[in-house]
């Protein structure tokens, strides 16, 4: 498995630990992360602490030439937030765990010159639909249902 896949699924796993959503993410500039985060709506009481968001906050302020070098990783089809984030930074590459439980807007996104490339990875996959089950009201919030 991409190390860095591995990476962002340890960081889902962190949220469900803590009683969130099992969604991670992290930001890669020649190959060392510079940020990681997971899904921490619950956890702040925000609506917008989603993994990539929070991962892009971990990251720090950065130039925006670092940002056109990086490869945001997550383990679920980030949402329109979270591309949108991804666009308005110029981020050239998003490589999505899955986007078998959910898929956010991919076709704009690469519509808008990224390369998104979905693994369908069985752990991410498993993952969400672990937690779908046991607790759909949570997610339904999450998506905006």
């Amino acid at each position: 498995m991409d190390a860095f896949l591995q990476a962002a699924i340890d960081e889902a796993r962190k949220g469900l630990a803590a009683g969130g959503i099992p969604i991670g993410s992290v930001l890669v500039l020649d190959g060392q992360i510079i940020g990681r985060g997971h899904n921490q709506r619950v956890q702040h009481g925000s609506v917008i602490h989603h993994a990539e968001m929070n991962c892009l906050e971990n990251a720090g302020r950065r130039p925006a030439r670092v940002y056109q070098r990086c490869i945001l990783y997550s383990t679920l089809s980030p949402c329109p937030m979270c591309s949108g984030a991804a666009l308005l930074y110029k981020i050239p590459r998003i490589v999505v765990g899955e986007n078998v439980t959910f898929q956010g807007p991919e076709a704009y996104v690469r519509a808008q010159g990224v390369t998104v490339d979905i693994l369908q990875d069985p752990v991410c996959i498993q993952l969400m639909r672990d937690f779908i089950a046991a607790r759909p009201e949570l997610w339904n919030e999450d998506i905006g249902v």
